[in-house]
């Protein structure tokens, strides 16, 4: 054994005294916060006239990103892809009201075994519970917040991880909450590509109202974080989920439908009143949480983890984002209107593939979209439009969305973009088949990953399907 000199024994010693000081980064809790049905467009600190002082306030506390997508307009799929890490056909939650494929991974089979609790309290709209096997709770589809405050106290006082998705019910119609006196209906400023009538500015004043509400509820979990001295080491995400119900939001493929807030608080880390272009996606979500609790991202998800982009080092995530839209077996939706799209930093391509079709779900059953047609029938020639390019679409529409961002002019027969359409069908193409989506057969077999046909054959599926569809 060589001899060693003092100076290199005293320099190894010191090195063994610090070793026990080095240690593993702390695992930071997850606050999750998703609102339903709320175009972000209409977010304060998005630009919108929603009064949101506590999304603001997160802003300045966070980071804002500007091209956050999700890849479902519909609630029950979006949610899937959110916990799942999944796109909705490859994890067979693809239409409304639906549920995962057996065997399917959550993110609670991924942050257990780090030790964390993984808790869900409010809107569920997910099955089955061997994929997500949370703690459960709620109140009227709402967060529990004496549920969450004990969860916070627990954690506290155990000194353990935890990762809580409080998942509101709000601004989803009937919008009944909230203070609508705030909103006169004559002075709101309604989206352009909404009709105008007194009917939907009366309803859209009581969306708005409902937002504030939802606000109220991102205020009451911060303020239990602050009670219970767990904000420091919290990531809190706030994001807004599909668009509206309104027409050219929520079950379409427009980036009103699937364009998505999001807000990341994480003292530290995450550098405060910080913005990012940094494309994103809700497949994201699960990666990004597992990754930074100091877990292995399993190679089978379809999302990638966005912590580079947390952490400053990066403003660049993907090159593309998708969609999907299944309108078999919403209420009233068309019997099959299958929508695919890509969008990549500037141009979205939609792929209508039932084109021939008329496009039809539950908002054409309500007064205010009653009184649309109304309007264009009285003489309204932008309302007729409207309803129209509503209704009835061509097989692809493309949109420059940094000229175009509520993306209202179809360049996709003007030959200047024939490039740009061709690049983006073929990498959409490429995506679907990745993913194993037929199109219209995967639109056809929607019904069978619906609960209330699940177990049926094709057959027994598609005869009660259709009579269901005779008595409506």
């Amino acid at each position: 054994m060589p001899k060693r000199s003092r100076g290199q024994i005293c320099l190894l010693l010191l090195l063994l005294l610090c070793a026990p000081v080095v240690k593993a980064e702390v695992q930071p809790n997850f606050v999750f916060i998703i609102a339903d049905d709320m175009t972000f467009r209409d977010i304060g600190c998005y630009g919108g006239q929603a009064h949101t002082p506590h999304i603001d306030h997160l802003a300045t506390e966070g980071m804002k990103f500007t091209q956050c997508f999700q890849a479902a307009p519909m609630c029950s799929p979006t949610r899937h892809n959110i916990y799942t890490g999944l796109y909705p056909v490859k994890s067979g939650a693809y239409p409304n009201h639906t549920f995962a494929k057996p065997g399917t991974q959550s993110i609670a089979h991924y942050l257990k075994p780090l030790g964390y609790r993984v808790a869900l309290s409010g809107k569920k709209h997910i099955s089955p519970k061997t994929v997500f096997p949370f703690e459960y709770s709620g109140k009227k589809n709402n967060p529990d917040m004496a549920v969450i405050d004990q969860l916070f106290a627990n954690s506290s006082s155990s000194n353990s991880p935890f990762c809580l998705f409080a998942c509101s019910n709000e601004p989803h119609s009937p919008w009944n909450k909230g203070d609508a006196s705030r909103y006169p209906p004559a002075k709101i400023k309604l989206p352009s590509y909404i009709v105008d009538t007194p009917l939907v500015r009366d309803y859209f004043s009581r969306y708005l109202a409902e937002i504030t509400y939802f606000d109220d509820q991102v205020g009451q979990i911060l303020r239990l974080l602050d009670k219970h001295h767990l904000s420091q080491n919290t990531m809190v995400m706030v994001v807004s989920e599909q668009g509206n119900g309104f027409p050219f939001a929520k079950w379409t493929c427009y980036g009103n439908g699937l364009q998505s807030a999001m807000i990341v608080r994480w003292p530290g880390k995450v550098k405060p009143a910080s913005t990012t272009d940094a494309m994103v996606e809700y497949v994201d979500i699960a990666p990004t949480f597992v990754d930074a609790a100091g877990g292995d991202l399993d190679p089978a998800l379809d999302g990638t983890s966005f912590l580079p982009v947390l952490k400053g080092k990066t403003n660049h995530h993907k090159n593309f984002t998708y969609g999907i839209m299944t309108t078999r077996g919403i209420i009233n939706g068309s019997d099959q209107y299958a929508i695919r799209t890509v969008r990549d930093k500037q141009y979205r391509l939609i792929w209508n593939l039932n084109y021939n079709a008329e496009f039809s779900n539950i908002c054409m059953n309500t007064d205010y979209y009653r009184s649309m047609v109304q309007a264009g029938k009285a003489g309204d020639a932008k309302a007729k439009s409207l309803v129209e390019k509503y209704k009835t679409r061509p097989e692809f529409e493309l949109y420059d969305c940094d000229a175009d961002p509520l993306e209202m002019n179809n360049l996709a027969e003007d030959l200047k973009y024939k490039e740009v359409k061709q690049r983006l069908n073929q990498r959409l193409k490429t995506w679907m088949k990745e993913q194993g989506d037929q199109g219209i057969e995967t639109e056809r077999d929607a019904i069978l990953r619906q609960g209330k046909f699940k177990g049926l054959t094709r057959r027994e599926a598609m005869k009660r399907f259709r009579i269901k569809g005779r008595k409506k």
